[in-house]
């Protein structure tokens, strides 16, 4: 009987695990749950994003289960990677114990792009644009994470 690979444990950090973390982890979760272990959370806590949560939906992920939490409630993982999907978190990531690799792939933040703008299609576009860029970058895991830097 072959032997099972454990499930590389990935913890997607942002600033208030609102909105990027969270597309992270839903997208990890559904195109990656037989390679990857995947987590999210936020330096602080902000909520959940219902326009996150819309788009999600859109796309045929629910994250409207998921709510905002510190690195802290989500208890004791040995992370295998800490993946930082905002400069701010990136800046203030906590320390963690263990074999923790951190690793820094920023993407703009829908939230302070679209403040000025009503709610609407204009403002869900920009949500949508982003969902779609972290959804490219999470069909690359684990390999970019694991491959070797040239």
């Amino acid at each position: 009987m072959p032997k099972t690979m454990p499930l590389l444990k990935v913890l997607f950090l942002c600033t208030g695990n609102s909105c990027r973390s969270q597309m992270a982890e839903g997208w990890a979760r559904h195109l990656k749950g037989n390679v990857l272990e995947a987590y999210s959370a936020g330096i602080e806590k902000h909520g959940m994003n219902p326009h996150a949560v819309k788009v999600m939906a859109e796309a045929g992920v629910d994250i409207s289960k998921h709510y905002s939490k510190t690195p802290a409630e989500i208890g004791p993982v040995h992370y295998d990677y800490v993946v930082t999907v905002c400069g701010h978190a990136n800046e203030n990531c906590p320390v963690f114990l263990g074999k923790a690799k951190v690793v820094h792939v920023g993407f703009e933040d829908p939230p302070k792009l679209t403040k000025h703008l009503p709610d609407g299609e204009e403002k869900l576009a920009v949500y949508r644009r982003v969902r779609d860029e972290i959804r490219r970058f999470v069909e690359t895991l684990p390999e970019a994470l694991t491959a070797p830097k040239p």
